[in-house]
């Protein structure tokens, strides 16, 4: 397998604190107040010894380079444009950026200063997502957000001044108390700023968070079904194409970074508690022959603390890793592809995985026969039904 033929590569960078942990959370942060100071200068140092001590994997593999790029937390607009012009510097010192690349910070508007979007801008991020969930008051304050509609619509103006024109809004539905003209006006407003991506996810009560332990009263299913027929009508008619199960996006301006995971593309994963995805090529005696790829799981230690201990460590900041055995490569490609709305193409399923389609045959003629999937000889796609119903249909592919 040629560097052409790897999947392309992308770095993901975790933030893991925030201001306070929401109820619905159930990433890795870590809530500190407003006022705490953050470890920036010790935090960066961090993650560049751990990007180097990542890199030590592609020692003797084809040469690669960053398609994309995408820090998130917690709340990664806590560190200040200083510390991401060192961290830039940094990468860019240790890695070859494509010409186009694609660098997302996720921001918060309640923890925003005026002038902080210029820095980041200038550190090299050309990619904005900002979690705003929801502009009604009542339901900003039962997820614990900490910022006001006003404050969202603020950070979009001061984000356009500093020269972000291409910025995603985090919106959720199916909140508590909710209706089908909240949800509605949220879109509105959230379009009438401007975005070029809208992420709109359903709310869903995850273990080990308050809501899971104390969970509130959400809409019942048919005023669910209700808010998601007319709010995707309502996207839809603004010239969103929905792409993915939760994103819609105007043309060419979806998320490279997030295509990249769905698409089952690589991944190095830097900062505590980070994840990442590696494709390595064995050597093989036989220079005719081709080996196949060894996929990998990696992931980082969680806790801020002890991640930052982990400098002083021999073992580095390695939490685990696991290589993905090629009997579980179906069910862990169509996780991702099939949320796909156009679904993904066989070459990619072949790049990626080394499987040929024949090995799935079986399965996807089951799933084509219950209406859950379609495609011919060089593209796979979930049908509309298959969406609705996705679980039912990758648990086919879990044998």
């Amino acid at each position: 397998m040629s560097a052409q033929m790897l999947p392309p590569l992308s770095l993901y960078i975790h933030v893991p604190w925030c201001v306070r942990k929401c109820p619905y959370c159930d990433f890795n942060s870590h809530g500190v107040g407003r006022d705490a100071g953050l470890p920036e200068e010790e935090y960066v140092t961090a993650l560049l010894t751990d990007l180097d001590q990542d890199l030590r994997l592609l020692e003797g593999q084809p040469q690669r380079e960053l398609h994309s790029v995408f820090i998130g937390g917690g709340t990664p607009s806590l560190l200040s444009g200083m510390a991401y012009q060192r961290l830039f510097d940094g990468i860019r010192e240790r890695m070859t950026l494509s010409a186009d690349c694609e660098i997302t910070l996720e921001a918060n508007p309640g923890t925003l200063e005026q002038g902080r979007f210029a820095a980041y801008r200038a550190a090299g991020i050309n990619r904005l997502s900002l979690g705003v969930q929801t502009f009604q008051p009542e339901q900003l304050s039962i997820l614990g957000r900490i910022h006001s509609a006003e404050e969202a619509e603020r950070a979009v103006a001061s984000a356009r001044a500093a020269g972000f024109d291409n910025f995603n809004i985090d919106l959720m539905h199916g909140l508590p108390g909710q209706t089908l003209e909240t949800a509605l006006d949220d879109i509105r407003r959230a379009l009438a700023l401007g975005p070029s991506h809208l992420s709109w996810y359903q709310l869903t009560l995850e273990p080990n968070t308050e809501f899971y332990s104390r969970p509130p009263v959400l809409p019942e299913d048919d005023l669910l079904w209700d808010i998601q027929d007319h709010g995707h009508a309502e996207l839809e008619a603004a010239g969103f194409r929905r792409y993915e199960i939760s994103a819609y996006a105007l043309e060419g301006r979806r998320s490279r970074h997030n295509l990249n995971y769905w698409q089952f593309g690589d991944y190095l994963g830097i900062g505590a508690g980070a994840h990442g995805k590696l494709t390595l090529l064995e050597a093989t005696a036989d220079e005719d022959s081709v080996a196949l790829p060894r996929l990998q799981r990696r992931w980082k230690s969680r806790q801020p603390d002890a991640y930052l201990r982990r400098m002083q460590d021999p073992r580095g900041f390695l939490a685990g890793q696991q290589d993905i055995e090629r009997g579980d490569l179906a069910l862990e490609f169509m996780m991702n592809a099939l949320r796909l709305t156009d679904g993904v193409s066989v070459a990619t399923l072949l790049r990626t995985t080394g499987l040929g389609p024949e090995v799935l045959e079986p399965t996807l003629g089951q799933a084509r026969e219950r209406g859950l999937i379609r495609g011919d000889a060089s593209r796979l796609c979930a049908t509309p039904q298959g969406l609705l119903f996705l679980n039912d249909l990758l648990a086919m592919f879990d044998t």
